[in-house]
């Protein structure tokens, strides 16, 4: 019989948030490299290489990756010969008490991001718990752990279905894909739970995502059963859409796709599809009853030389301060920016707020007028810095408050992804932009933040609104003044070229 103290399984688990909150898994990485290699469209090929600089950059600063630094999932698969001392606490209660040491750690401290009341108050609980736990029973006289944390951009993005038993899953898969958006932060993976219940689907989607990245390898070696003969089929068909990187058009959307089965009804097909972003975070470990894990950082060498700076040649400096409607109503799609001056923040919690405040006939706490407004709900500075991690968050979130915004006099938006139809008809009408900064590079965004501070709705923590100070913060233009989104047009464009290019190549092998 093997005993866990729970204090060996709740600093394994802060110390697992911790870990995987500035390192990335190294299968990641390395396909991520691949990728990098063969993008031919610019403008994913700059992305990716921001996204593989700010990884690098956290490893070695041990600090996040990602702003969004995710609500925590534990797995635990416990043996039937451990017994588990919890001194009295609930498996729940010892788990969270782990989370909760990884989270308000002063050496690097992650954002709190769970609200405590899905419905009405929506509090912030201030420690990131509680964690979403899942335990099963097998044989055994170890606890296997896998912690992973899910950031809200990609888990909001999830699908489910109940098909009929004749439905193809490849087509279900691929109508699903060009919904989802950019707000996932391709270029990631995609799990897939089919069969069981609807519960069990989801249950395998999400436990798929904890499995290593290895296409490269079975595409190699060539698929050994049907289940990897589909794994493989959906690789291709999807990346064959042409999303890309960002959703800014590109030859990779996803790296890899997972698949876990179950048995099912006879007359159900229940199917779910859970993407992993650019943040994709998770660890696994064994406790055997001999102290808290150890986890191996990764090395250095795993990450490719690439150190993206910004193209001060090819890039339009933008001074906040004095931004005027008819600079804005010159950028043109696609085109790269280097915003410096005052940046007003908001999201969410904020906007919900202003939008009460008008229904009331109250004035909003900060004036917008000519200003630009960056989505973003920041990391706790350490140390020296003006703010910590600050990537941007999903836009399509504040669609629904463009014109109440743009009526304030806002000249732009800054956030990651797409914008609705809703967005984008209120910025061509107002003349207004939306600008697009990368989604997975957090940490390199910060680096261009100078200051910070708040400057309304305190008690909203990471969701006030701040002012930064920012200098050459780069970002490309993502819809201009007269409603042209690169999310459109790069996707659009990118599938016709894979298309020509695979009937190249079909043509060039008869």
């Amino acid at each position: 019989m093997t005993t866990v103290r729970a204090d060996d399984l709740a600093q394994s688990i802060a110390d697992a948030v911790q870990f995987i909150s500035f390192y990335h898994p190294a299968d990641y990485i390395r396909h991520l490299a691949q990728a990098y290699e063969r993008e031919q469209n610019p403008a994913a090929r700059d992305a990716i290489a921001q996204i593989l600089t700010n990884s690098r950059m956290s490893a070695e600063g041990r600090r996040p990756i990602c702003q969004d630094t995710g609500v925590v999932n534990v797995f635990l698969r416990i043996g039937m010969n451990v017994r588990l001392d919890t001194g009295g606490k609930t498996l729940q209660e010892v788990c969270d008490e782990g989370v909760r040491r990884g989270y308000l750690d002063p050496d690097n401290p992650l954002r709190a991001s769970i609200v405590g009341d899905p419905i009405f108050e929506r509090r912030n609980t201030k420690d990131n718990t509680p964690c979403v736990l899942h335990v099963e029973l097998v044989p055994g006289d170890t606890i296997d752990v896998q912690v992973a944390a899910k950031g809200g951009g990609s888990e909001n993005k999830t699908k489910f279905a109940m098909l009929n038993p004749g439905q193809s899953i490849v087509d279900w898969v691929l109508e699903q894909v060009p919904k989802m958006g950019a707000g996932w932060c391709p270029p990631g993976m995609l799990g897939i739970g089919v069969g069981g219940t609807a519960e069990k689907a989801m249950l395998m989607a999400k436990q798929s995502l904890m499995d290593d990245i290895d296409m490269s390898e079975l595409l190699a070696r060539g698929p050994q059963n049907k289940l990897e003969e589909l794994r493989i089929e959906l690789y291709h068909k999807v990346n064959a859409l042409g999303i890309g990187a960002q959703g800014l058009g590109g030859l990779t959307t996803v790296l890899d796709i997972k698949i876990n089965m179950w048995p099912t009804h006879a007359a159900s097909k229940p199917i779910a599809m859970i993407p992993n972003c650019a943040a994709t975070r998770h660890v696994h470990f064994e406790l055997d009853g001999s102290g808290p894990a150890t986890l191996q950082p990764p090395s250095l060498d795993d990450w490719p030389k690439i150190d993206w700076v910004p193209d001060y040649d090819n890039s339009t400096r933008v001074d906040l301060d004095t931004l005027t409607p008819e600079q804005v109503a010159a950028w043109q799609p696609g085109q790269t920016l280097l915003l410096s001056g005052k940046l007003l923040t908001g999201r969410d919690a904020a906007h919900m707020r202003m939008k009460t405040l008008q229904d009331s006939g109250e004035a909003f706490p900060v004036d917008f007028g000519n200003r630009v407004i960056y989505y973003v709900g920041p990391v706790d500075a350490v140390g020296d810095e003006a703010v910590g991690p600050a990537g941007p968050t999903t836009s399509t979130r504040m669609d629904a408050y463009s014109d109440m915004m743009l009526d304030t006099g806002l000249l732009a938006m800054v956030g990651k992804a797409e914008r609705g139809p809703v967005a984008i008809d209120s910025i061509r009408r107002h003349g207004a932009a939306y600008l697009m900064a990368v989604g997975g590079a957090a940490y390199l965004v910060s680096r261009a933040i100078r200051s910070a501070k708040v400057v309304a709705f305190q008690d909203l923590g990471m969701e006030a609104i701040h002012e930064f100070e920012v200098k050459d913060m780069p970002v490309t233009v993502a819809v201009d003044a007269r409603g042209v989104s690169v999310h459109d047009t790069g996707p659009r464009t990118w599938k016709a070229r894979i298309e020509q290019i695979a009937a190249d190549a079909a043509a060039s092998a008869v």
